[in-house]
């Protein structure tokens, strides 16, 4: 269902995952040098691009900003994985389709209750956003879903299956700086035909989030996002949250889910092995 996302603030009750940012003619690399442009004028700055995928017709740009990244370490409870925001570019023939995710969206489910405690920042920096990416003459609208609030902060696909609070834990270290210092050397050698997309890095509050493209053709991006739908791009890549000395991930029958909210059950189990290629995968770059 496509609904309105103008103005959205977490006093009302519906929420879009992603927003329509409208097209451009031409190419990925013009568009995204509008949108990069756009957003490093509005005080954000971009650390990571990449091809899904590895297909050169669809890319993502990161971006987060100091206001972001100071709320998201007040928070805690790993709600540093809020710090990287995303654009989305698909080539279509002449035109690229632009979206992002929705900040709102991504706020409410990662900092949950937590949210209103924040609100006020998270709103400026949401708005910021949205002002940003919206360069292209168009309205945004949401799309991907239609989550009333409460359930975007306690997201379950169905009941019995993961929430937020439920993380895959990969690797524990015998410090923060031996585990950024072992994913950061397997990133680096591609280790599992992974990519470093971008690295956020918090060493006083010893946290880290790294944002890995997958690109194995049997286990990663090139065998799931077909399946499930390459319009919600905007949702990688993955990330690996380092809180101290512990690496998690969200379980991807919550991480895939709350990106595709719209999924039914047959095309769920379509990917039914991919959390566990996501986990293995992963696991590996903390090993």
């Amino acid at each position: 269902m496509i609904i309105a996302q103008t103005g959205i603030s977490s006093a009302e009750k519906n929420l879009a995952p992603y927003l329509n940012a409208g097209s451009f003619k031409g190419s990925i690399a013009d568009a995204k040098a509008k949108v990069q442009s756009s957003l490093e004028t509005a005080g954000f700055e971009v650390i990571g691009s990449y091809n899904p995928e590895n297909k050169s017709n669809l890319s993502v740009l990161v971006y987060t900003n100091n206001t972001l990244k100071g709320v998201c370490i007040q928070a805690k409870n790993r709600a540093a994985l809020a710090a990287a925001l995303k654009v989305a570019f698909i080539k279509k023939g002449d035109i690229v389709e632009v979206s992002m995710v929705n900040p709102e969206y991504l706020f409410n489910a990662y900092f949950q209750d937590n949210f209103d405690k924040f609100s006020g920042q998270l709103t400026q920096v949401a708005n910021k956003a949205k002002k940003a990416v919206q360069i292209f003459n168009t309205a945004l609208k949401g799309f991907g879903g239609n989550l009333e609030l409460d359930d975007v902060r306690e997201y379950q696909y169905m009941w019995g299956m993961e929430e937020f609070t439920d993380p895959v834990e990969l690797n524990e270290f015998s410090s923060f700086e031996v585990g950024v210092a072992k994913i950061e050397k397997n990133l680096a050698a591609g280790k599992g035909h992974t990519v470093k997309v971008y690295e956020l890095k918090f060493a006083k509050a010893k946290i880290a989030v790294f944002g890995v493209g997958m690109y194995d053709k049997e286990a990663g991006e090139p065998f799931f996002l077909p399946i499930i739908g390459e319009e919600h791009v905007a949702a990688m890549p993955y990330e690996i949250i380092l809180v101290g000395n512990k690496a998690t991930i969200l379980h991807g029958r919550y991480r895939i889910a709350l990106s595709w909210p719209e999924l039914t059950m047959g095309t769920f189990t379509k990917i039914m092995s991919t959390p566990g290629d996501i986990e293995t995968t992963l696991k590996a770059l903390t090993e």
